[in-house]
């Protein structure tokens, strides 16, 4: 039975997703996690120590521990992590000699770093999953350091395996980093269908406490590289005074609290304040009573690794209007099971929102055809696939970046 350590340096599975840092990355790892152990391995996730009164390990369930490390002052800003990553390799390393392992998994390029280190320290195999790529990012116009440029270049010259959610976060890796594409596995996420599965959009709404009309709905952290305002300048753009913009989420990073006063700010300059609600992030499996109220999910991202709300919003039948990048160009096939937007035009969403609502065929056919691909997505058949890299990395010659 294979023992892994998984590295999650910024952001614990624990954490409730939609506000800070936690997004789809602490779900990921959860889901993932949890069914690998089901699968038969044993699995320790190490978080950094994020908090002052949380225990040294949590046993969440048999085969699957989180350990709390601590690295820095425990309300560290993401942007100033980077200046205690060594001292995290350091103490998990130390955990790793007095507990050894067969295989690390790093998430992220801060843990990739900390994976990149252990990796030759400890003699291990290395798969990594880097969720975001700065080099993707920076082309929809957000600003990454040269260093976490370099950091990503060097993991992924030296992972054994990579883990693409996407096969075009595959190709990015090729051509923005020169990734070998026999060392990348493509290994999509999954859904809990358990809990995102279609059912009544009358019956979520009175649980919602939801009037009748139009309803458009962002789930996601409130933050530019989400594009919270292309949603909200879109329900301006369909001139329906019925229509109503439904937010679940909350700030993220420094700039937070910002973002949120400047979402409000837009809100209200455009007369929409009626029009929009904003609710607190909520536990992960009552989002899916949010997607089956909705008319329609709108993903209007910069930049998608993946895209796990728009997934999750198909497994519940919602159609999804999303931008034409990353994960979200396999997820969302456009006219079959939602409808994909090119640019950041919002008048251009609120054009296909418009088709969804006025054409009752085509929104029953995209909520039937949503779920119906969305139900091969499953964290059962990930972790499968992914236990058979562990398998593979353990019995095949490391790769050396030093060599």
């Amino acid at each position: 039975m294979s023992r892994v350590a998984v590295l999650s340096l910024h952001t614990s599975p624990l954490v409730q997703p939609g506000s800070g840092d936690a997004g789809g990355m602490n779900v990921y790892v959860r889901e993932l996690v949890s069914s690998l152990a089901q699968v038969g391995a044993d699995y320790t996730v190490y978080v950094r120590r994020w908090s002052s009164d949380l225990p040294d390990v949590v046993e969440v369930e048999p085969g699957f521990r989180v350990v709390h490390v601590a690295a820095g002052p425990v309300d560290m800003a993401k942007e100033e992590l980077p200046g205690i990553v060594d001292e995290f390799t350091d103490h998990v390393g130390a955990m790793l000699l007095a507990d050894p392992v067969d295989v690390l998994h790093a998430n992220y390029w801060l843990s990739g770093v900390v994976g990149h280190r252990l990796k030759h320290e400890l003699d291990l195999p290395l798969v990594s999953t880097f969720h975001t790529l700065a080099r993707v990012k920076a082309e929809s116009g957000d600003f990454e350091p040269q260093s976490r440029i370099d950091a990503e270049t060097d993991v992924v010259a030296c992972s054994d395996v990579i883990t693409a959610n996407s096969v075009t976060e595959l190709h990015e890796l090729i051509s923005h980093y020169n990734a070998d594409p026999s060392r990348i596995e493509v290994v999509p996420p999954g859904v809990d269908h358990a809990y995102f599965s279609p059912g009544s959009r009358r019956g979520a709404r009175d649980a919602l406490g939801l009037p009748s009309g139009p309803l458009l709905l962002f789930v996601g952290r409130i933050q530019p590289l989400k594009g919270i305002d292309v949603a909200v300048r879109a329900l301006s753009c369909l001139q329906m005074p019925d229509a109503r913009l439904m937010i679940v989420g909350g700030s993220s990073g420094v700039d937070g609290d910002r973002e949120v006063e400047l979402t409000w700010g837009l809100i209200s300059s455009l007369g929409l304040t009626g029009q929009v609600t904003m609710v607190a992030p909520q536990p992960h499996h009552v989002l899916s009573t949010y997607y089956r109220a909705a008319d329609v999910c709108l993903v209007p991202s910069r930049s998608e690794s993946f895209g796990l709300v728009a997934l999750e919003a198909a497994a519940c039948g919602a159609p999804v209007v999303a931008s034409d990048v990353g994960g979200l160009r396999t997820l969302v096939d456009h006219g079959r099971t939602g409808l994909r937007i090119s640019g950041r035009d919002p008048r251009d969403y609120a054009a296909a929102v418009r088709m969804i609502l006025d054409d009752e065929m085509l929104a029953a056919s995209l909520s039937v055809r949503a779920s119906e691909a969305a139900a091969s997505y499953t964290w059962s058949s990930m972790a499968h696939r992914l236990s058979r890299v562990y398998e593979t990395v353990r019995c095949q010659e490391p790769v050396d970046c030093l060599a």
